[in-house]
Formats: structure tokens, sequence, C-alpha cells
């Protein structure tokens, strides 16, 4: 209750000033002088002066120091315009909001995302959105290691949830993701015994060489217990789905998504091998920067991923 008495209060204190006072004052403070002030309202200098003088007559407060060179600020100035710059600001930030949202999104939105994230999960949304709001666009870049979004001119990523910066918001979009070890049935046909992973030291194995030079550790879990291994071969790659194809091709093991091979794992193509060491995993997020202002657009979008 006592809340409520002290807001209706800073509404009559408000409402008793004049709005034009305060926005002369504000232009005033901004441009450290009533020429500038004037050019920005389109007003006369002297028209400006005579509402900053009314508005601390109301106040009972000396807001300027003027003299016939210039114009300055007095502390107790200093201080109001401090505390109005910012509530001004939300002001005009909640009535873009309003009028965005009661018109239909027209914004383009730029996405980083990795290749395959993009093909399994967001291309199929992106496509279903483009239906109801044919007047979206959307413009995917897609790279293999993380980017800085605001450096790159982008509205929001798309990568596995692991790898999402903390200071970012992020949303859950698809299901888990599983990598998982296949081969050929005809490699596996004469190659070593495979049982844990340990063995894998034995096979030939199409290895992905990360953006950083490295070459990628595969990781099996089982029971709490969790390993990195690493691979031999005499092919690298950096795109994963010519790991695929190497292991079609009977070249060796690959370790890739099971989303990436489930067509060949059911017609026979490809043979998962420990099954047991490849457990899921957390799935894929859509993430944007916690404090950058939001689109209509944007906001329409992220609308449709919560519901979809």
């Amino acid at each position: 209750m006592a809340e409520d008495v002290r807001i209706d209060e800073i509404y009559r204190t408000v409402s008793s000033l004049p709005p034009g006072e305060l926005a002369a004052f504000l232009a005033v403070a901004e441009h450290g002088g009533f020429r500038g002030a004037a050019r920005t309202l389109d007003q006369s200098a002297s028209a400006l002066s005579h509402s900053v003088a009314g508005l601390e007559r109301r106040l009972k407060v000396k807001l300027l120091h003027r003299s016939t060179r210039n114009v300055s600020l007095t502390e107790s100035g200093k201080y109001f315009a401090a505390r109005l710059m910012p509530a001004i600001s939300e002001v005009g930030k909640a009535i873009q909001d309003l009028q965005e949202m009661n018109q239909a999104p027209t914004s383009l939105l730029r996405i980083n995302s990795d290749a395959n994230a993009a093909e399994q999960v967001l291309m199929p949304l992106l496509t279903r959105f483009l239906q109801s709001q044919p007047d979206m666009r959307f413009e995917i870049v897609t790279d293999t290691a993380l980017v800085d979004l605001a450096e790159g001119g982008f509205d929001c990523g798309f990568r596995l949830a692991e790898w999402v910066p903390d200071d970012m918001i992020a949303i859950p979009i698809g299901p888990e993701q599983q990598h998982i070890v296949v081969a050929s049935p005809a490699y596996l046909g004469c190659a070593p015994s495979l049982n844990q992973p340990s063995d894998i030291s034995q096979h030939r194995c199409a290895q992905l060489r990360m953006p950083s030079g490295a070459i990628y550790r595969w990781e099996f879990q089982r029971r709490g217990e969790a390993i990195s291994i690493d691979t031999k071969g005499n092919l690298v790659v950096d795109y994963s789905r010519l790991l695929l194809a190497a292991a079609i091709e009977g070249y060796g093991l690959a370790y890739v998504t099971r989303w990436m091979a489930k067509s060949h794992l059911e017609d026979g193509t490809l043979t998962q091998v420990l099954v047991e060491w490849t457990p899921p995993y957390s799935g894929l997020s859509l993430y944007y920067p916690r404090h950058r202002h939001i689109s209509a657009g944007m906001r329409a979008f992220l609308a449709f991923l919560r519901a979809a």
C-alpha cells in the first residue's frame, strides 16, 4: 500500500511539470547550450530559455548557470539530468517496443551456426517460421569455431548447449545429440575386434581437424567413466560429412552424429560399434546477448521457437 501511495505522489509531481519544460532542459543539458538544443527541437533559443526558467521556478531549484557567453549545468542540474536521461531513454524504448509489437516483423536476422546443427534443426524451423512471417529475412553463416556475435554482426548463434558462453541467454532447441562410432560391414569383417575404446588404437580412423588445428579426440562414457581417445589414420578432413563418406567407402572407423548416420545405419551401409560407450548428451541451443535490444523480428522468432 505504501508503495502505491509513493507511485501516486510521483505521478502527481510529474504531471505538474509541462513535458516541454523537461524536454527543453534535457536538450540544453545534452547540447551544452540553447542554440544546439534549439536546432534539435526546432524552437527558438529564447523559447527554450523561457521553458527552462519555468521548470526552475516550479522545482524551486537553479538548474543552469547563464552568462552572456555560455550556459552550464549547476550541480543540481547535473544531478537532475543524470537521473532523467536513463528514465527518458526507457520511455523511448517502451514506445519503440510498443510500436514494433503492433507491426508485422520485417527485420533481417543474421545467425551464426555450426553447419550440421543448422541443417538438422535450424533450417526446418526457419522454413516453418517464414511461412507465417514472409516479410522476415534470415542470413545463416556457418562456422565450425565459436565466434563473437557482436563482432561478427550476428543477432544470435546456434550451437551445442555446452558451447554457449555463460553470459548469453540460451533457448534449448531440438532433441538430445549423440556421437557414435561407425564403419562399413566390409571394413569390420576383416578388421581387429572392437570391444572397448582402447581397441581403437588397432584401427584406421578418419580424423577431424578442429579450427584450432588440433585433431579431435573421440569421447566415450559408460557408467560414470569418461575417457578421450587419440586416433590414428592417414585421412584428415575439416568437415564431418567427409568422415561419414570415408566410413561408407570402407576406409575405417568414423566418429559422427547419429542424426548424420541414421539412414545408413537403417539400410545396413554402416554399422555402429561401441554402442554402450556413446550415450546421448545435451542438445542444441539458440543463444543471444543478454543486454542487447531485441527487435520485433527477433522477438517474434524467439516466441516461435519457444512454442515449437
